[in-house]
Parts: structure tokens; C-alpha cells; sequence
């Protein structure tokens, strides 16, 4: 009762002072309300785009259970050529943990930048750890490791095995554009393919055109006029660039059956494998709509 009382004052007073503020530019006593809900809001927080909110969650790891001594979550920061873990460590335990460490390892090219510190956790309490790594290439990339701690009671170190990071390739190429010459001598010279069938719900040709460029952040080289009309079958060149250089293509050829369901290939080309395979994960996990 007394919270409750305290947060109505305080926006009673709010609405005061901020009451002389507004009375000077002539608002009724309506819009005096509405404004100063809208200032409360932004001073709470209130505006902040559930997109957004979505985006940050999405990024938060988990990377141990809820049933071991040390819990772990990740929030991951992808910059350019720099990977951020911000690893949120929990103690559990009535003891105190001793030469705690967070001990990483990468496949793939991906680099660990500092080594790794030991920490002294107290019981139930937490502690927030930092590890920077650095990327390469879009190639594939996991990251693995463990908490490794000492209690007083047990002598032997005690060992909690983290889940996975991968590290999603979304994060690393954008829609970019080419001549149709380009990206034909491209298309004959890479070496690496993968083909993936097509698989879904979608029974719109352009809409599903429209769904693998939204998933794959590639732009499509086929002009409009050439997608016009309603004949059942389409075919389009997709492109994207990573932030180190390396280019991915992408035929896209659909045809609509009598059924109605959509037939055909998604075929990803590029210089190195790893866009391959990754892109094509990425198509197959998120073509059916």
C-alpha cells in the first residue's frame, strides 16, 4: 500500500510541475495529460519498440541448466569484425567458488583475443564476465567451452560443460548488387554449390521469392518487368556481399504445379564453402514459411 501510494504522488507531482511547464503554451487540460503520459513514458522506458526488445532477447544464450551449481547466459554482440560475449555467471551454491573461470575455445575462424581470468564467487551472487573474439570470414563458426571452479569442501576442480554458440551468418553479409556480367563469370568460376529443394507452404511465386530474400538479407538482380505476369513457373538472381569481401550467388527457380504447390531449386554458389553450406542451412531452416 505504502509503493502504491508513493508512485501515485510522484506522478501527482509530476503532473504539477509539468503542469506550469505546459500551461505557458496554452494546452488544455486534456492534452496537458496526454503530454505528460507521454513524458512519463519516455522517462520509463514505456516507448521502446517491442521489436526491439525481441532483438535483444533473441541474442540472449543460454548456456547451462537450470540445475547446475553454476548457472551461465550469454548476450551476444555481433560487430563487424568483432564478436562480444557479455556472460552473466550465477553461483548457486551456499559455498564460495574459487578460481571460477570461463574457458572458451572456437572452431572455425574465430579467435580468442584475451586469456581467460579466474574469479572468486560468493554464495548466490553473480558476476558479470567479458570475452571479445575476432572473426575472419564468414566460414562457420561454433563457439565451446566450460566453467571450471574450486570449493572448499571438494578438492578436485569442478567442471560445467556450456552449450554451443553458433555464430549466425546474417550477421555478416548484407544485399549488394552487381552486372548481370559480373555475376555470370562469378557463377562459372566458383567452385562451391549447394542445391536445396524447394519446400513449403508458400503457394505464391513472388511472395516466396520475397520470403528467401527477407531470410537470406540478399538483394535480387532480376529486374521487375522481367517478374511480371502471372505464367506459374520464375526464375531470379539473387547477391550478397559479406563484410570481408566474399560474394553470394543465388538462383532461385520455382514452378507452380497443378496442385498448387511450389517445385524447384534454390542453388547457392561462392568462392568458399562456408557461405555455401551456411546459406543453405539458413534456406532450408527458414524456406517453409
Amino acid at each position: 500500500m505504502c509503493r502504491c501510494n508513493s508512485q501515485f504522488n510522484m506522478a501527482h507531482m509530476w503532473r504539477v510541475l509539468e503542469g506550469n511547464r505546459y500551461a505557458v503554451q496554452g494546452m488544455s487540460q486534456l492534452e496537458l495529460e496526454d503530454e505528460v503520459e507521454d513524458d512519463l513514458k519516455r522517462a520509463t522506458g514505456g516507448f521502446m519498440k517491442d521489436g526491439d526488445s525481441m532483438n535483444k532477447l533473441n541474442r540472449v544464450l543460454q548456456l547451462t541448466g537450470f540445475s547446475d551449481p553454476v548457472y551461465a547466459e550469454a548476450y551476444v554482440t555481433v560487430h563487424q569484425y568483432d564478436i562480444v560475449l557479455d556472460v552473466t555467471v550465477i553461483n548457486r551454491t551456499k559455498e564460495t567458488l574459487q578460481n571460477l573461470c570461463l574457458e572458451l575455445a572456437t572452431m572455425g575462424d574465430l579467435k580468442l583475443v584475451e586469456r581467460p581470468q579466474n574469479y572468486t564467487l560468493a554464495p548466490e551472487s553473480s558476476k558479470q564476465i567479458k570475452a571479445n573474439i575476432k572473426v575472419s570470414s564468414t566460414e562457420t563458426g561454433v563457439i565451446f567451452g566450460n566453467i571450471v571452479y574450486e570449493t572448499t569442501s571438494v578438492l578436485d576442480r569442478n567442471v560445467v560443460v556450456l552449450n554451443d554458440i553458433h555464430i549466425d551468418i546474417m550477421d555478416y553479409i548484407s544485399p549488394a548488387t552487381c552486372p548481370d556480367v559480373s555475376f555470370r563469370n562469378m557463377w562459372a568460376e566458383f567452385e562451391w554449390e549447394n542445391k536445396v529443394a524447394v519446400n513449403t507452404t508458400i503457394q505464391d511465386e513472388k511472395e516466396f521469392l520475397n520470403h528467401i530474400m527477407d531470410s537470406t538479407n540478399m538483394k535480387c538482380l532480376t529486374p521487375l518487368s522481367a517478374l511480371d505476369g502471372d505464367c506459374g513457373f520464375l526464375a531470379a538472381n539473387l547477391y550478397a556481399k559479406s563484410v570481408f569481401g566474399e560474394d553470394a550467388l543465388v538462383n532461385v527457380s520455382i514452378e507452380k504445379q497443378s496442385d498448387g504447390k511450389l517445385s524447384g531449386f534454390i542453388r547457392i554458389r561462392s568462392k568458399t564453402q562456408g557461405i555455401a553450406l551456411s546459406l543453405g542451412d539458413k534456406i532450408t531452416l527458414k524456406q517453409k514459411g
